[in-house]
């Protein structure tokens, strides 16, 4: 490329294809993780679902950077000390280090896909000072 990135080259490398029973926690639902380390890349993708008002993960923080992509419903994101409203489409970045959360505003279906710029999943749940503050 021309402006200085270089591009692996990995001529042994196959295509890998995971199907829905390799990955997914549910048989119908977009619910399970793909981690990246068991397919050989950075990259680990988390699929999320919640029909539940107020429902949603809980505040924790993660050692890289991670990408939130609404893909239905209307969600409430805490990413550091900032407060998001994010609808479908909505793209968002929790920043490495930075503790976060997000749940379902409604009404209806959240979903989101979170990609997490690692090979694994590596999560430390925290003590929330919303929470704690009651």
């Amino acid at each position: 490329m021309g402006d200085g990135t270089q591009i692996a080259d990995s001529p042994n490398r196959e295509p890998v294809v995971l199907h829905r029973s390799d990955w997914a926690s549910h048989d119908q639902l977009w619910k399970g993780v793909v981690q990246g380390v068991d397919i050989g890349t950075g990259v680990t993708v988390l699929f999320y679902r919640t029909d539940e008002i107020g429902v949603g993960p809980l505040w924790h923080v993660h050692p890289y950077d991670e990408m939130f992509i609404v893909r239905s419903g209307h969600a409430l994101f805490t990413i550091g000390e900032k407060k998001i409203e994010a609808k479908a489409g909505d793209i968002l970045l929790g920043p490495a280090n930075v503790p976060h959360k997000y749940h379902n505003l409604g009404p209806g279906t959240l979903e989101t896909t979170d990609i997490h710029v690692s090979d694994r999943w590596i999560q430390t749940d925290l003590d929330d000072p919303e929470l704690m503050a009651d």
